[in-house]
């Protein structure tokens, strides 16, 4: 069999990387000619083996639905009046915290880079080949409510339920109807054995039972049952800062920047 033909038969069994592996070798044979048969023949190999775990991690990362993809945990602002545990993050990004089932409260005001963060989480559980789904609370409720409607309700939580990490973006970022809460619990009470997941809010747990149950006069025992699912087996981290992320980061930052340099 000609070395053409090798060629062709690596790219219709779609071995693409090994097949421009071999071109490479047999158009520069002197920097192969010391290796042996095994030694060139696991150059093949590796470079197949990079190309789809690559495109395994940019599936991943593209069916996370990320509000902000490129986000990374060497990238993530450690500045002085944020507060953040940098080891602990780091430990998180090592997803241990899924391997137990655990969870992760992100706290912050409106402006404190909690996304960024949480997306940073999830893009490293990506490169660690763990499925994740990143979602804002008012579409997840929507997403849900449209499935109630059209009768695939248990089918929406069992994709829910699949997930490694499942991230919910404002987190009670409004006061839920008793609906709402009940479709809520099911998507907890689903992951509880099943994986893990990070809540993104504004709001302290000792505030949520009033947003979840809104009705002062009315105990709900599915505020209850929700966030005993919750609060007990997650890590709760509380992010600071004097300044928002936004403005460290926005047109008057930038204006000020190159007055400075002028």
């Amino acid at each position: 069999m000609s070395s053409q033909s090798t060629i062709e038969l690596l790219r219709e069994m779609k071995f693409s990387a090994m097949a421009s592996e071999f071109i490479t070798q047999l158009e520069d044979p002197s920097s192969y000619k010391d290796l042996d048969f095994e030694e060139r023949f696991s150059l093949l190999v590796d470079a197949e083996w990079n190309r789809r775990h690559n495109n395994k991690l940019k599936r991943l990362i593209k069916s996370a639905g990320f509000s902000a993809p490129s986000a990374s945990i060497e990238e993530i602002e450690h500045h002085a009046d944020r507060k953040l545990n940098k080891s602990e993050i780091t430990r998180f990004a090592t997803c241990q915290f899924i391997d137990d089932h655990h969870h992760i409260i992100l706290e912050g005001a409106a402006g404190n880079g909690k996304t960024y963060i949480t997306c940073a989480l999830g893009n490293a559980a990506c490169r660690k080949f763990r499925s994740v789904r990143y979602i804002r609370m008012p579409e997840l409720l929507d997403e849900l409510s449209v499935a109630r409607s059209l009768g695939t309700f248990k089918k929406a939580i069992k994709t829910f339920k699949k997930t490694d990490l499942l991230i919910l973006d404002e987190w009670l970022i409004r006061t839920l109807s008793p609906q709402e809460a009940y479709d809520l619990l099911e998507i907890i009470e689903a992951r509880c054995e099943s994986g893990s997941m990070i809540f993104c809010t504004q709001y302290e747990p000792t505030g949520w039972y009033e947003r979840i149950n809104p009705d002062p006069d009315n105990d709900s025992p599915i505020s209850d049952a929700i966030m005993d699912r919750i609060v007990h087996n997650s890590y709760e981290v509380l992010i600071s800062g004097r300044i928002s992320m936004r403005e460290r980061h926005g047109l008057n930052a930038s204006r000020k920047e190159a007055g400075d340099h002028e």
